[in-house]
């Protein structure tokens, strides 16, 4: 069963900062409570990861995932190479300069091969989105500030 969320934040930081923040991903483990670990793998032409392998732990299950990356504009998306524990997943973050601040929309869709009660999975994804939103913020302003 597939599951798609989305939700907005406003950050006090450029798309540009938080895009930097969102591209770090071996300091994710350190300010993103669900991800255990993270490797770049691969890095683009433009210098920012295209493909990512971590170690993510939602629900109780931890799922040991490579995820391709496409960075455009004030935008980034990606999409799941290969999961222990996932069908799919395809996301992005899209950010939206508002003066001094930025909005900044995450949208994901996951389908688990665990299977699992619909309301645990709308939940957990939730959750995920929700908790990865804030602590981005949190991070942004604490690199922010140096």
């Amino acid at each position: 069963m597939a599951i798609k969320e989305s939700r907005d934040i406003v950050i006090e930081a450029s798309p540009d900062e938080i895009l930097d923040v969102i591209a770090d991903f071996e300091a994710m483990p350190g300010w993103s409570s669900p991800h255990q670990s993270a490797e770049v793998l691969e890095t683009g032409d433009d210098g920012r990861p295209s493909q990512v392998k971590m170690k993510v732990k939602t629900a109780g299950i931890t799922d040991e995932q490579v995820v391709g990356y496409t960075w455009s504009g004030n935008a980034v998306r990606w999409t799941l190479v290969s999961s222990t524990q996932q069908r799919s997943q395809e996301g992005s973050y899209e950010l939206a300069p508002e003066g001094e601040k930025t909005k900044v929309k995450l949208e994901i869709a996951v389908d688990p091969l665990v299977p699992l009660p619909g309301f645990v999975l709308k939940r957990a994804v939730k959750g995920t989105v929700e908790t990865g939103l804030d602590e981005l913020r949190k991070r942004v302003l604490k690199v922010k500030k140096g």
